[in-house]
Formats: C-alpha cells, sequence, structure tokens
C-alpha cells in the first residue's frame, strides 16, 4: 500500500510541477513578490498531494521568527526546504550555486532571491554570500540555511559546517535553530503516513564566538531533531 500510495503522490507532483512550471513561466518576468506567491502555490499543492495520496500532514511547534533573523534548519528531505518557505515570510534561501542551473526549478530560485554559494571559492564566496545576506535583511525578511550543507537521514551523525557561523558573524543577528522529522516520512520514493513536525527553537542571540555560537547551534538542533524522531 505504500508503494501504490507513493507512486500516487509522485504522479500528483510531477503533473503538478509540470503545469505550474509552464503556465507561470512569464512570472520570471514580474516582480519577485509574483514568483514567491508561485512558489507558495506549489508548495500549497504539493502538500495538498502529500496529504490526500500519502497521508502525510505537518505541524509547526514553537514561535515562528518574523523580520530579519538567520534561521539554520535541519535537513532531511525535499519537504523542509518546502514548509520553511510556507511557514516564513518570503525568506532568502542559501543554497549550492549549482542548483540554479535546473531549468525552470533554478529559474524560479533565482527570481525569489536565492543566495548561491560557491563551495570552491572559500573566503570569497562567504563575503560574496553576506552581501547578499545583508540586502535580503535589509528588506526585513530572514535568510534560511541548512548549516550541514546536504539531507541527514534521521539519526545520522551530524555535520555542522563552518559557513553558518560566518554568516551569523558577519550579520549580528539572532539565529533561530529549527529541528524537524520529514525524513521519517519522506524517504526518497517512500512516503510514510503520518505528521511532520517542524520546530521553531528559542532563538541564539548575535554576538557568541564563533565556537561557542556552533556548539549551541548544533546542540538545540540535534537535541530536538532526537526528541522528535520515534
Amino acid at each position: 500500500m505504500t508503494s501504490v500510495r507513493s507512486a500516487l503522490f509522485l504522479a500528483w507532483f510531477l503533473v503538478v510541477t509540470t503545469i505550474l512550471s509552464l503556465i507561470f513561466l512569464p512570472v520570471l518576468i514580474l516582480p519577485r513578490g509574483a514568483t514567491i506567491w508561485l512558489a507558495r502555490v506549489w508548495s500549497r499543492a504539493t502538500f495538498f498531494g502529500l496529504k490526500v495520496f500519502a497521508g502525510i500532514d505537518w505541524e509547526i511547534r514553537g514561535t515562528r521568527p518574523r523580520g530579519p533573523v538567520l534561521v539554520a534548519a535541519k535537513h532531511m528531505s525535499m519537504w523542509d526546504t518546502l514548509a520553511l518557505y510556507l511557514a516564513l515570510d518570503a525568506p532568502a534561501i542559501v543554497l549550492k550555486r549549482e542548483l540554479l542551473r535546473i531549468p525552470f526549478y533554478g529559474w524560479f530560485l533565482w527570481k525569489a532571491t536565492a543566495i548561491p554559494i560557491d563551495r570552491a571559492a572559500g573566503a570569497s564566496a562567504l563575503r560574496k554570500m553576506a552581501a547578499n545576506a545583508r540586502a535580503v535583511l535589509g528588506e526585513g525578511r530572514p535568510i534560511l540555511i541548512f548549516p550541514e550543507g546536504t539531507r541527514k537521514k534521521p539519526g545520522a551523525a551530524p555535520d555542522y559546517k563552518p559557513g553558518v557561523a560566518g554568516l551569523y558573524t558577519m550579520l549580528d543577528v539572532p539565529c533561530v535553530p529549527v529541528a524537524l522529522n520529514s525524513g521519517v516520512y519522506w524517504t526518497g520514493f517512500y512516503k510514510k503516513p503520518g505528521t511532520i513536525v517542524l520546530e521553531f527553537l528559542p532563538p541564539i542571540p548575535p554576538g557568541l564566538k564563533r565556537a561557542d555560537f556552533m556548539r549551541q547551534l548544533e546542540e538545540r538542533i540535534e537535541t530536538a531533531t532526537t526528541r522528535l524522531l520515534p
């Protein structure tokens, strides 16, 4: 039954994504707000299919951050990006530059003010990323980053990258850690029925030393994430 429901959801997702990408392609020439609206429509349509076909619902815990903050989230599946885009107010997402080259998906990410990073460029990439992030914060919008840089399976050993500490230090804003358990229910092709939890944790104030910040960030996210796992 799980295979059938997963296949039905995949079919729904592909059809919805294809239709919306083609119909709304002209949105790319409109102001950014139109692209953000489209991204929310796509996310809601995806979640509708998840609930109807795969039996997956979701809930938010904690206080949603507002305004110019840095949001650092655990990353287990594609679900995370969609959910955080709905939960936050037009966030700019820090992501690998290669993702912007994907037809349609990458174009919409670019228009929605994604913040690309070239990991091979070293310190210069971090400075450019920080400059782009400051511009977003100046608009009163949050920055979203996945500090491990890639998806992790539930229970896998954490591997937090220093880029999040660099942003935290340069931007001098609070950092809101986010725990979640999406990887329990969204496991590649297979979608298992249940309720995914997205939890916003108390913010880490600005001004901490890099080592102290990284220790607190990892400890808070991993502790809360472990608590959410079955």
